[in-house]
């Protein structure tokens, strides 16, 4: 499209998230002076989610931070419509169905409605308090309930699992997290971090159960495979997400394990894209296709697809990272760490260091605990795809620089 067609095209955006948002104002950024609807399915403007597991759980007067509210958005011409569930997409007709009844017609169509919760439906109806974790109003109840002595069960020792596990014993309840796999965080990889981690937690006071899983539950609490049975006032699930994209699917879209999309972020429908935790695009960084979930992503790549939405030829692909706190400890992860090449320096009993994973001299992954400046290294290194020598990584003397300076 040319600039004279731009400034009359309506673009409409479903999904009021971290890429939606982003999405929207990198359009008119990138100079485009058509219509833009940005439609929410929350009653409130787009806002940062990670404080929803972070500070917001532990201090009782947090409230999430709004990207901008909705006064803000009209200043740059976005019209913005939330507790707007969309019902319907017509890609022949070019039409998005809203739950109100009323029809909005587009030109270009951006999706980057994210994912859901992965629900656990043996809990449903056993009589307990089962809590899931994606908006405000599910951070605002599960607050509500991280009450003195309260027994907290997480389901998932995941990241959301663990974040919440030490918001949990911070607000005085008694905490214990349920994993299947044989230890925590093994999406990760890292055999060093997961280590650290089940230490920092039962530390604190949390029960973690590994190799286990759920066979039950009743009022009484949650029954496990070893026969087990865990008193709970709370059950917390955090088990995963699932792409958010049945809408899409139904459309005729092509839709795998995300919205499939191209280098631009278009789909294989012309004029419609995906951005976000629901798209799912081909990294060579990793030579497959995939669909990364992480707020960095979210907001970099729906930036990127905004821009190609307007004509610019822009390509996007970093290797993911993600942050967590826990207690005392920020912990940094880029890209897929662990395997027989990692490497780790630093004091890991002291809860201050830094795992490197190489893959024939490539920087794959590595993760930071309270390590911040060697991560702003690392994210450096693994994307310029530089080869380093393991046994210089290896010496706790040799300096991360050195690596990017070669």
């Amino acid at each position: 499209m040319n600039a004279l067609d731009l400034s009359r095209t309506r673009i409409v955006i479903v999904g009021a998230g971290q890429a939606g948002a982003r999405a929207a104002e990198a359009l008119r950024a990138a100079g485009h002076r058509g219509p833009i609807t940005l439609l929410g399915e929350e009653e409130h403007p787009p806002y940062e989610r990670p404080q929803l597991s972070k500070a917001m759980l532990i201090n009782v007067e947090e409230e999430p931070r709004f990207i901008r509210n909705s006064q803000d958005w009209a200043a740059i011409d976005i019209e913005l419509s939330t507790s707007t569930p969309t019902v319907a997409i017509d890609l022949n007709r070019r039409a998005i169905g809203l739950s109100d009844g009323r029809e909005i017609s587009f030109d270009r169509l951006l999706l980057a409605t994210g994912t859901r919760p992965r629900r656990l439906r043996d809990l449903d109806d056993c009589g307990l308090r089962v809590c899931y974790l994606r908006c405000i109003a599910d951070a605002r109840e599960l607050r509500r309930n991280l009450t003195q002595d309260a027994k907290v069960v997480l389901v998932g020792g995941g990241v959301i699992g663990l974040e919440v596990a030490s918001a949990a014993i911070v607000r005085g309840c008694e905490v214990t997290v349920l994993e299947k796999a044989d230890r925590l965080l093994p999406q990760v990889g890292s055999p060093a971090l997961s280590g650290y981690l089940r230490r920092l937690h039962s530390d604190r006071g949390v029960a973690v159960c590994c190799n286990v899983t759920i066979v039950g539950a009743t009022a009484k609490g949650i029954q496990l495979s070893d026969g087990r049975i865990v008193p709970a006032d709370l059950v917390v699930v955090g088990v995963g997400v699932e792409p958010a994209a049945d809408l899409p699917r139904q459309a005729g879209l092509a839709v795998d394990q995300g919205i499939r999309v191209g280098p631009s972020g278009m789909t294989d429908i012309e004029g419609v894209y995906a951005a976000g935790d629901v798209a799912e695009q081909w990294s060579d960084w990793h030579g497959r296709w995939m669909r990364v979930e992480n707020w960095a992503n979210a907001q970099n790549q729906a930036i990127a697809t905004a821009r190609n939405m307007v004509g610019q030829d822009v390509s996007y692909e970093a290797p993911p990272w993600f942050w967590s706190d826990q207690f005392e400890s920020n912990i940094q992860v880029i890209g897929h760490p662990g395997g027989a090449d990692e490497i780790v320096r630093g004091d890991v009993e002291r809860g201050r260091f830094t795992t490197i994973s190489l893959r024939d001299g490539e920087v794959v992954g590595a993760v930071t605990v309270s390590s911040p400046k060697d991560m702003a290294l690392l994210r450096r290194l693994a994307a310029s795809r530089k080869r380093v020598n393991p046994s210089d990584i290896a010496n706790p003397a040799f300096d991360l620089k050195q690596a990017l300076a070669s």
